[in-house]
């Protein structure tokens, strides 16, 4: 009897494998932080850069890496292409990334890496970058991302 999965199907247990060594590679795992952290769950090349300490080539190497398995995508604000000091392209997770981010834990630590992220002081560029409009992420994301606190409004009961 062979070990290997039939032609179609996935081993489960490979995948989870390798997308527990993707997510813990350094700049990825930091790229994921960052992102996590940012107000909109989506992050410039040039914030990315500001925050991670490794050279933008590496980020972008890592970026593609993590965008080919379905972790991140690039979403393209097409108003601020033609716009020189903002950004037009953004890196924010995808569907199959909030899943697979939510199997391996790192949901949990969305309002810490958001503490983290708005304690930091920016440069003028990066704040420009972070507050620049930026297209909308799929809903799903959104809603998997959503940690903002409940009303503290207290209800009494009779």
């Amino acid at each position: 009897m062979s070990n290997t999965a039939p032609e179609g199907f996935e081993d489960p247990f490979a995948e989870q494998q390798r997308m527990r060594e993707l997510l813990s590679q350094e700049t990825c795992h930091l790229i994921v932080q960052v992102i996590l952290g940012h107000p909109a769950h989506l992050a410039s090349l040039a914030e990315l850069d500001y925050m991670i300490p490794k050279n933008e080539v590496a980020i972008l190497n890592q970026l593609e890496t993590l965008q080919e398995a379905g972790i991140l995508d690039v979403y393209v604000h097409e108003p601020n292409v033609s716009t020189r000091n903002l950004p037009s392209k953004f890196w924010g997770p995808t569907e199959r990334g909030v899943e697979i981010l939510y199997q391996h834990n790192f949901l949990r630590g969305v309002p810490i890496a958001r503490a983290v992220y708005e304690e930091t002081n920016k440069s003028e560029r990066v704040q420009r970058h972070e507050d620049a409009p930026r297209p909308t992420l799929p809903k799903a994301v959104r809603e998997a991302l959503d940690f903002d606190e409940p009303d503290m409004k207290e209800t009494e009961t009779s």
